[in-house]
């Protein structure tokens, strides 16, 4: 807030325009000056767009910058939807980008890019052979992944450029993301008109806001596909981060990757995290479930108290003192450990990805849902509003 003291007639009516012009400028934005955080966090935040390149068809990809007063940074295109890069502090103030992905859109574009960062859907994670029955009616999906359908098919949510706009709420600004999906793309029924909006406040948390309509009856499962390391990005693996899953059961799966339909207790396996465990400490045991995903690559299944906002995960490098914690409505969340990066790939920091280093925490609906009936439904109707919300929260140990 400006403040400027006079008296007399004259000058207090300058003084009047001054503040009234000054206050317009910082809602605006053109004096850094953004809205101040609801909670009384104090500081500025800012959102700034950029131009990150251009589509082979000409299509401009841009890229927005949030911060907060606390040094958090996050870098969202358009392409994708995706999280390109995000900063947070360590234990000692030390600003690291702690998310896979690519310094240049050329990057993106490549086929071999494993989803870094982006919004998946129509339907993220897997179907069955790409088949689901709704209403007495098959449809057969892009086998993408052979021989299932992985994450909205060939050219998915996460392949897509779209619209976006700056927000600024009380408390936090933000950028939302939208796009109609037209009936029949990549095959799914319906006319899906989809928004993702993501905001910044000065608590250091993310607020992911999945909302979506349909004109027909469809199916949809929307998720943020991040790879996080609390060390930072291209630093090594995340073995040594230290992982609580608020789940007591798990969807095991087949030889690939599809659910069974059974949903069986974590307790006796590895995939128990209901204590803070090393992500290392057994990810090499000879376990069935660990041998088909090459590492961790299943849904667990939450122990939600209700329909609202809960604590699903907990992520946390001793190294940095970085902790993340991931808190959302949805019914499952799929820990994939990046069992498949390979060194092929050339990260934001130069630096090569290889096995492990990086993991994905999705919150989401459970994988193979349309054909499991004891499974949560996503199925979505005309009338309907599909309207999710996660939260990314970053802190430290101190």
């Amino acid at each position: 807030m400006y403040r400027i003291a006079a008296r007399g007639g004259t000058t207090s009516r300058l003084a009047r325009i001054v503040v009234a012009v000054l206050l317009a400028a910082a809602a605006v934005g053109l004096l850094g000056v953004s809205t101040s955080d609801a909670h009384g966090s104090g500081g500025n935040l800012d959102v700034s767009r950029e131009r990150f390149g251009t589509m082979p068809d000409g299509t401009v990809v841009y890229r927005y910058v949030l911060r907060n007063a606390r040094g958090m940074e996050v870098k969202l295109i358009t392409y994708g939807g995706a999280i390109q890069s995000l900063r947070v502090p360590d234990r000692h103030g030390r600003l690291a980008n702690v998310t896979l992905g690519f310094s240049t859109l050329e990057g993106y574009l490549n086929p071999a890019n494993p989803y870094f960062g982006c919004i998946t859907g129509r339907y993220a994670n897997r179907i069955d052979e790409g088949r689901f029955t709704l209403d007495g009616v098959t449809y057969q999906l892009a086998i993408n992944n052979p021989p299932n359908h992985l994450h909205g098919g060939n050219v998915g949510f996460d392949k897509r450029v779209w619209d976006a706009e700056v927000v600024r709420n009380r408390g936090s600004v933000g950028v939302r993301f939208h796009r109609v999906s037209p009936n029949g793309e990549e095959n799914y029924p319906g006319t899906l008109d989809a928004t993702v909006t993501y905001t910044l406040n000065n608590r250091n948390a993310l607020r992911m806001r999945y909302q979506a309509t349909t004109d027909a009856p469809t199916i949809v499962n929307l998720t943020n596909h991040a790879y996080w390391n609390l060390q930072g990005e291209g630093s090594g693996d995340i073995n040594d981060h230290e992982l609580l899953l608020r789940a007591s059961h798990y969807t095991p799966v087949d030889p690939t990757l599809i659910p069974t339909g059974a949903i069986d207790p974590v307790a006796g396996t590895p995939l128990d995290f209901t204590r803070s465990t090393r992500i290392g400490e057994r990810i090499r045991d000879s376990h069935p479930q660990l041998l088909i995903g090459r590492g961790y690559d299943h849904n667990w299944v939450l122990d939600r108290h209700g329909s609202g906002l809960e604590l699903a995960a907990r992520l946390r490098d001793p190294r940095s003192g970085r902790v993340l914690e991931v808190i959302t409505d949805q019914p499952g969340i799929q820990f994939y450990s990046g069992n498949f990066l390979d060194g092929t790939l050339v990260g934001t920091s130069g630096r090569t990805y290889r096995q492990g280093d990086g993991l994905a925490l999705e919150t989401q609906h459970y994988p193979d849902s349309p054909n499991h009936p004891n499974f949560p439904s996503t199925v979505l109707r005309p009338g309907q509003r599909y309207d999710t919300t996660t939260i990314y929260r970053f802190s430290t140990d101190h």
